[in-house]
């Protein structure tokens, strides 16, 4: 218990800015649910636009995430929750890091989203959830 209240302080900070986003998310006739300590707000009007002008489809701040529609949250849940395991352990150091590893990448001409180190710890977790259990032997 004091092992979770300490991860949710922790990474308290960059939750609050998730809020204040989800709160404008809100106010344009956005949803929300709450999934294993995190709230998701999905939909709504500005969602639907940043969809269609950027190609977002879900973005982890804190214990918040933001997302184009339920169905993309429901296929996207393991990759943003490895973002809020993320957020727990850099704390309000979560988004300058992520930020900078983007720009890191970019300055060294890889991909500033599928070569930044977060990203790829968050696909690899995806992968091995979607791979099948191994059976054993009987």
């Amino acid at each position: 218990m004091l092992t979770r209240l300490l991860r949710y302080g922790w990474a308290a900070p960059t939750t609050l800015l998730g809020l204040i986003v989800a709160s404008l998310l809100l106010t344009t006739g956005a949803r929300v649910q709450r999934v294993q300590g995190v709230i998701e707000v999905y939909g709504g009007w500005l969602a639907n636009k940043l969809a269609l002008s950027s190609g977002f489809a879900a973005l982890t701040l804190g214990h918040v995430v933001l997302g184009y529609s339920v169905d993309c949250l429901q296929q996207l849940r393991t990759h943003e929750h490895v973002h809020v395991r993320q957020a727990e352990h850099w704390g309000i150091l979560f988004v300058p890091a992520y930020l900078l590893a983007g720009l890191w990448q970019l300055l060294r001409g890889r991909h500033v989203y599928y070569d930044n180190p977060f990203e790829q710890q968050a696909f690899a977790v995806e992968a091995l959830s979607c791979q099948p259990h191994a059976r054993r032997p009987e």
